[in-house]
């Protein structure tokens, strides 16, 4: 039951970081000119993160360490979730 509880509280915090890296991206967009509206960036943060994956391969020829940054905390938020609920379920 405790590592439950920590795989849900881990991924709790990983999708806070998912937040903030969202939020980062469209920043650095934002710093680009590209202009986002807030109201409706739940449903377009996918729409940002491409645009700022083009732009930063574009710019520097890589992928920008925000966008693996934002792939990597909901993936983990996601096996964290999963797990957690699998192991309070079986218990």
């Amino acid at each position: 039951m405790i590592a439950a509880n920590i795989l849900l509280g881990a991924a709790i915090i990983f999708v806070i970081c998912f937040v903030v890296f969202s939020i980062l991206i469209v920043a650095a967009l934002d710093r680009r000119n590209v202009k986002t509206n807030f109201l409706w960036i739940r449903l377009l943060i996918f729409k940002c993160v491409s645009q700022y994956r083009k732009i930063m391969l574009e710019e520097t020829g890589k992928v920008g360490t925000l966008f693996y940054l934002w792939i990597f905390s909901i993936n983990l938020a996601l096996i964290c979730a999963v797990a957690g609920f699998i192991i309070k379920a079986s218990a």
